[in-house]
């Protein structure tokens, strides 16, 4: 059976306090940070054996009585604790410096820009030039940072580990803790001559014109993703994503509602009551609208494939032409004795007033517009 007192150093009438005083002492002295090698090590298990037994009232009265301090159940290091365990209560986690320096290389972020565009890009797609000011990689160094013909040094003062080691007092006693080295920001490694042209960084921020297809029926909201377009990467890592946000202008003419588009034309009363053909110009260009006879203000012609093109699928919304009958406000003696004749004709000279129902004249058609019929 191991001398757990020698181990530690202490007399069999020792204190607890004691004890544990010597088994700080101890510890500190043969941790592999400290004392490294096979032997330190060995050492350092006996130790915390030894005060796994001694620094508990039951294992060591049962030691002191000649006794398996563990019941018989192999004993040992580890029965109570395990060597990860005494360097996570005395060092704060993980052995120190077992973590890897920072990377100087990083991925950039992502940008987002707006596009103004008008409604007729917006219909058929087409080519925009894009203004951004983003970082991009400094064509002096490559990216590297270092000015060239030069190159980064081992930090002296974490020898390359990115982290130093501080010793703080806690309720264990001297706690050994890590971070990240102030010299070198965490890296490991110092840029000894940094780039003249971006300090270091591997980028410098510049405005840059791009050529962007902008596909056909987009809307205000609609965001393009260009793939490695955004913020250029530090040190040389890879540039971030581009969103652009497409915002549509409006139009003096034509309203979108969803891939249709609307659009007002004024007629003539005399046109609506006795019919007639319209020439509208469409984005496709003069296009023919014929009006029936007794057309009614308000009343809508469809032009079918005339509206914005779907962005997802195949084909085009419609065009909506909206009539909006004009009544003439002056008129000439003759003009006034025509319309009197056609009056009398129709039997219109009092007319008696009579409400439409609901459904039919203005309200009707207007709750017919706003339903999209």
């Amino acid at each position: 059976m191991n001398d757990y007192y020698a181990d530690l150093g202490v007399s069999r009438e020792a204190t607890a306090a004691e004890i544990k005083t010597a088994y700080r002492r101890k510890a500190r002295q043969l941790h592999p940070d400290v004392n490294p090698g096979p032997e330190a090590e060995e050492q350092f298990k006996k130790v915390s054996q030894a005060f796994d037994v001694l620094g508990d009232d039951a294992k060591r009265a049962a030691y002191d009585r000649g006794q398996d301090p563990y019941g018989g159940q192999g004993g040992g290091f580890g029965q109570g604790f395990s060597f990860s365990d005494i360097m996570d209560a005395f060092f704060g986690g993980a052995a120190a410096g077992s973590r890897a320096p920072r990377s100087r290389t990083q991925r950039g972020q992502d940008a987002l820009v707006r596009l103004d565009i008008d409604l007729r890009t917006a219909v058929f797609g087409g080519e925009e030039t894009l203004t951004v000011d983003t970082a991009v990689r400094c064509e002096t160094c490559s990216g590297a940072g270092a000015q060239p013909g030069t190159g980064t040094r081992t930090c002296g003062v974490c020898a390359g580990r990115g982290e130093v080691q501080q010793v703080q007092r806690s309720f264990l006693g001297q706690v050994m803790t890590s971070r990240p080295c102030t010299s070198c920001q965490g890296f490991g490694e110092i840029i000894e001559h940094p780039c003249s042209n971006c300090s270091g960084e591997g980028r410098v921020r510049t405005r840059r014109d791009l050529s962007l297809r902008v596909p056909a029926g987009v809307d205000s909201g609609t965001r393009i993703h260009l793939s490695g377009e955004g913020e250029a990467g530090r040190s040389g890592g890879p540039s971030g994503d581009l969103y652009v946000e497409v915002a549509v202008a409006p139009h003096e003419t034509f309203r979108r509602r969803g891939d249709d588009l609307h659009c007002s034309v004024q007629v003539p009363m005399t046109a609506a009551a006795l019919g007639a053909t319209l020439t509208v110009d469409t984005f496709d260009g003069p296009t023919e609208v014929d009006l029936k006879a007794g057309t009614q203000p308000r009343d809508t012609v469809t032009l079918s494939q005339q509206g914005v093109t779907h962005l997802r699928g195949t084909g085009r919304g419609d065009l909506i032409v909206h009539l909006d009958v004009r009544v003439p406000t002056k008129l000439d003696g003759t003009q006034r004795d025509l319309l009197a004749q056609l009056a009398e004709a129709r039997g219109e000279t009092r007319p008696d007033g009579r409400l439409s129902p609901a459904q039919s004249g203005f309200l009707g058609k207007l709750k017919e517009a706003f339903n999209g019929r």
